[in-house]
């Protein structure tokens, strides 16, 4: 499993042009499901996110998680993290994991955030759905975790 994870000022998705959700201050998760992912993959990725000490304390020093501070999570399903693009332009997809298995993963990983940080506190997008993802970075502080 692959998060590519941004701190972000606030983010929105919009779907067939009405707004679905929306954070403020707080992460956005770009979440893909590799074949052979697991519930282990889920919810090692899920604790990681909540607990990255990517936020700033009083000293301005990254020093404080999700969980420290309180803040959202905006979490939507990527696919394309998996693309391979090592031969040709045209990426290949067949690394991500199947869609019903993805989802499904997709949604445990969803549950396992929303056990650590609050039911609340963590916003989606619509698997398999066309959106417009808005955000605006915060640093930008992006990172990726890799589940394996």
């Amino acid at each position: 499993m692959r998060a590519v994870v941004q701190r972000v000022k606030q983010c929105s998705v919009t779907i067939e042009g009405n707004l679905y959700s929306s954070i403020e201050n707080g992460l956005l998760i770009f979440l893909g499901v590799k074949q052979g992912d697991s519930e282990a993959d889920a919810k090692y990725v899920a604790e990681k996110c909540a607990n990255l000490r990517i936020f700033n304390d009083e000293n301005g020093k990254m020093n404080l998680s999700l969980l420290q501070t309180g803040s959202s999570a905006m979490v939507v399903s990527q696919f394309t993290l998996y693309g391979d693009t090592r031969r040709g332009n045209r990426p290949s997809y067949t690394d991500a994991a199947d869609p019903q298995r993805a989802e499904s993963l997709y949604n445990l990983f969803v549950r396992y955030l929303r056990e650590l940080i609050g039911e609340g506190k963590v916003a989606t997008g619509i698997f398999r759905a066309m959106m417009d993802v808005e955000l605006l970075n915060d640093g930008p502080v992006t990172l990726i975790i890799d589940s394996k």
